[in-house]
């Protein structure tokens, strides 16, 4: 009887995967050019900016990694513990767990040791870092090991109990050895393919093979980042894939369900890939030219006699509020009168930090003016 090959990896070419290479060059380009930009801007930082922006950067991709496999981690907990891994210092730094610590050990040997191959070693190395006691909240698990499939067959399943439905069915647990083999001789080996692409297919490939009984996603996130910081050639990170992956959570599962259950063109997924990436260094360049802004405002009025509320309100607005700025929302969010609030503004219009947004209707509203960054 002749077996139905619902999933990628039941292919008779499997792992030899293709795609469109006019469409994802035409992505990739795109990709480039922008993570050129942020680079560019990331060289105008000082070393103080620059080590409070990696250090946000990593947090955020722990935390939201974390996020998308529905466990929350402490914030502060996860940056005093990268702080101390990278001799950062920063105020109020918390004591961090073993589960905090070691996500964040994985995280860090993947990007400031991108260059280094991987092996099965080192990659059960972060498999026990993810798990430090042996358990996933409630369940034993194999840690450090190549799931056995004991329980049955690993599936990807939603839904209620006597419901459920079936996303996904990973190889059988006697494959994993030779899987996971040429896994790593692919990732090891230097190809044609550009590091960013190969992110895109590394971290496809292994979500696919599903190796271990639980933290597939995280290490396939961690995988791509280790391929995107080699793409760069330089250890520091300044932005965050897992966070634009984590507010794009539906269309992630969707496209890996979607290509999982297709052929070996995995042309969606890379493009879709870009896009996420696209999208996580256009929100980082856009975050960054608000620093530059910053820095360049107070720069240039270090000298003018600006009050903390002036100051406080200049920040919020570069930050961006809701809606316009009008007296009343000035007086409110700087918690004084209305009149102190017209004064402020006043003051900030003859010095030219403030003008009158156009078309405001009955009520008069203020926006910063254009101020460049050198």
């Amino acid at each position: 009887m002749k077996v139905r090959k619902v999933y990628i990896h039941q292919q008779d070419n499997w792992p030899n995967f293709f795609w469109d290479e006019g469409l994802v060059a035409s992505a990739l380009a795109n990709v480039r050019y922008k993570q050129g930009r942020v680079i560019g801007l990331i060289n105008t930082l000082g070393i103080t900016q620059k080590n409070a922006s990696q250090l946000e950067t990593l947090a955020q991709d722990v935390l939201k990694s974390s996020e998308i496999e529905g466990e929350l981690l402490d914030l502060q907990q996860v940056r005093s513990s990268l702080a101390r891994k990278l001799g950062i210092s920063i105020a109020g730094m918390k004591e961090s767990d073993r589960k905090v610590d070691g996500v964040v050990e994985m995280m860090l040997d993947a990007t400031q040791n991108y260059d280094e191959p991987l092996n099965k070693n080192r990659m059960f190395n972060w498999h026990a870092a993810l798990f430090p006691t042996g358990r996933n909240t409630m369940y034993k698990i194999n840690v450090a090991k190549y799931r056995d499939d004991k329980g049955g067959a690993m599936q990807v399943v939603s839904g209620a109990m006597g419901k459920e439905k079936v996303h996904f069915e990973a190889p059988d647990a006697k494959l994993l050895t030779k899987e996971m083999n040429t896994f790593f001789a692919w990732l090891n080996k230097k190809s044609k393919i550009d590091d960013v692409v190969k992110a895109a297919v590394a971290h496809l490939w292994f979500v696919t093979v599903h190796p271990f009984d639980d933290g597939n996603g995280r290490i396939a996130r961690a995988l791509s980042d280790m391929l995107l910081t080699r793409s760069e050639q330089g250890n520091q990170r300044y932005y965050s894939m897992s966070a634009a992956i984590c507010k794009n959570r539906k269309q992630y599962y969707n496209s890996l369900e979607a290509t999982q259950k297709g052929n070996l063109d995995i042309t969606k997924w890379l493009l879709w890939f870009l896009s996420c990436m696209e999208e996580a260094l256009s929100e980082t360049e856009k975050a960054y030219n608000t620093v530059l802004q910053k820095a360049s405002f107070h720069d240039k009025h270090r000298k003018t006699k600006l009050n903390d509320r002036q100051r406080k309100m200049v920040n919020k607005l570069f930050d961006g509020i809701d809606g316009l700025l009008n007296t009343s929302k000035w007086a409110k969010m700087a918690k004084c009168s209305q009149d102190t609030a017209h004064r402020d503004i006043l003051q900030l219009i003859d010095l030219k930090v403030l003008k009158q947004a156009p078309g405001a209707g009955r009520n008069t509203n203020y926006i910063l003016r254009n101020i460049k960054v050198k």
